[in-house]
């Protein structure tokens, strides 16, 4: 094999001789990878902004003077991450079943049992919006290694038939198509990883924030039911619409 001959060797050279099915390949591996990329960018940046969203309404709830100061806030600027979204809802189902009362069977039961009841679709709700896009990338990081191979195995076997046409089966006749076709492995593994890394940040990212979610909810039931804290003195009248106290602080009348 000469220089010229090594020098043409390569990911342009396997290219100008790969069949259709070699070609298709690189395509789904092309588009698997622009998928990826933009779920993993997209959720990413999702993901930030839901969290700076989240921490400055549960300071605001924290620290307001009332739940109609909660409400106004929620009425002003909306609800724009999950934990205004599940008080929202949860404060629309109170005074709607105070106001109506189980005038229909999604209604039925209590109000505390109707509040539990929509509480629990909100958060369902919520987790299946942070979810969305992960079976994508998970799908992406457990198939794309193996189109790789495929295409690796493709390009083997047409290699090994060209060679055996030509009659010419030496070493260096051999390593470089094979050598070529193993591209494929190595682009079916650049596109896994990244995928599969993806997947794993915003798993774990869900996970956290879903467990967060989950315990306001817990002490947002609490207080819109019951209309006061857990532990608080039984004597404080239902009416009175206090937060409940955090960090050792006393309750906010």
């Amino acid at each position: 094999m000469t220089v010229n001959d090594t020098n043409a060797l390569g990911f342009a050279h396997f290219l100008a001789q790969s069949d259709a099915v070699g070609k298709t390949l690189l395509i789904i591996l092309v588009g698997m990878s622009v998928v990826s990329w933009a779920i993993i960018a997209l959720k990413g940046l999702t993901l930030l902004a839901r969290q700076r969203r989240s921490a400055a309404f549960l300071n605001f709830f924290w620290n307001a003077t009332s739940l109609d100061a909660v409400a106004g806030e929620i009425a002003t600027h909306g609800a724009r991450d999950p934990f205004s979204h599940l008080t929202s809802h949860a404060m629309h189902a109170q005074a709607h079943h105070a106001k109506y009362g189980a005038a229909k069977l999604e209604e039925a039961g209590t109000s505390s049992e109707f509040i539990t009841r929509t509480i629990k679709k909100v958060l369902d709700e919520e987790t299946t919006r942070l979810e969305n896009g992960l079976a994508m990338l998970a799908t992406v990081g457990a198939t794309a290694p193996f189109v790789g191979l495929f295409g690796t195995v493709w390009g083997v076997y047409h290699a090994l038939v060209a060679i055996g046409l030509s009659g010419a089966g030496t070493l260096d006749k051999v390593a470089g198509p094979v050598g070529e076709a193993l591209i494929m492995t190595g682009l079916g593994l650049a596109v896994a990883i990244p995928a599969v890394m993806g997947y794993n940040w915003l798993t774990r990212a869900n996970r956290v924030m879903a467990a967060k979610l989950d315990a306001f909810a817990y002490e947002l039931h609490t207080f819109v039911s019951m209309g006061q804290p857990l532990g608080a003195d039984t004597a404080t009248p239902a009416n009175v619409r206090t937060l409940p106290a955090r960090h050792g602080q006393p309750a906010i009348a």
